[in-house]
């Protein structure tokens, strides 16, 4: 009975994947943008000639992956196409592995440094001063958040998107977030909170901003190099026989 009902799933799955190509094809044939309503149950069922668990199948996993937005009670919608799938992945990914394994969340890092020096290179000659000083603004409040005790990690965070936001190139503060948050859940989830002093993370940024009114391309590489050097070096000891040692 369960071989029998496995080659009835087995068809409709491909049924299904079929139709997640063909809704897919028709956003893109149809140049619908995020919130556009999508045609309804009964009309995917009519015109691709499936049945409605097919289609209702191949909506939902095109929800996971964020390319339509099912809100129950009003109709389908073309998704935001986020990277939230990619976030929710890489998670899961990391924190799969045994609890002292932090391999995975040093490729996590190793990913995000080689796009991020690339980047660096790419905005090194081009930043002008008003943008530098920007950056710099952003360094001043790292160390006054830092002075008073509180939390640098989103000016961190900001620091960084600001680097590239003249590039002009929507993916990049959306692959930098989605490191970002992968790294946060799981140095989290593993519970990790051995940050750096506030004025190690302050002198790496004005190393890079430095480097970056130099004009020197290269120095901001390393710069922003030296910076990774660090955070991986941290997260190669985020392990619960560190923390057990730390508690006693």
């Amino acid at each position: 009975m369960s071989e029998q009902s496995g080659g009835r799933r087995r068809p409709e799955r491909r049924v299904s994947g079929q139709v997640q190509r063909a809704v897919t094809q028709l956003i893109l044939d149809r140049k619908l943008r995020a919130g556009a309503p999508l045609p309804t149950e009964t009309e995917l069922m009519e015109d691709l000639g499936v049945s409605r668990n097919s289609v209702r199948e191949a909506l939902k996993a095109l929800q996971a992956l964020d390319i339509v937005d099912i809100r129950h009670g009003y109709g389908t919608y073309v998704g935001e196409a986020s990277l939230t799938p990619l976030v929710d992945g890489l998670t899961f990914r990391a924190l799969a592995r045994p609890d002292g394994d932090t391999a995975a969340l040093a490729e996590v890092l190793q990913i995000r440094e080689v796009l991020e020096e690339g980047l660096v290179r790419r905005v090194a000659g081009t930043l002008t001063e008003a943008e530098l000083d920007a950056l710099a603004a952003v360094v001043d409040r790292m160390e006054a958040a830092g002075r008073a005790g509180e939390p640098v990690a989103e000016l961190d965070r900001d620091f960084h998107e600001l680097l590239y936001a003249s590039l002009g190139n929507a993916l990049v503060p959306q692959l930098l977030g989605a490191f970002w948050t992968v790294f946060l859940r799981v140095a989290g989830a593993r519970g990790w909170t051995d940050d750096p002093t506030p004025e190690l993370t302050v002198r790496r940024h004005r190393d890079i901003v430095a480097a970056l009114r130099a004009r020197d391309v290269e120095g901001a590489q390393r710069a922003m190099s030296e910076h990774f050097r660090g955070i991986e070096a941290r997260a190669a000891t985020a392990s619960p026989e560190r923390a057990a040692s730390h508690d006693a």
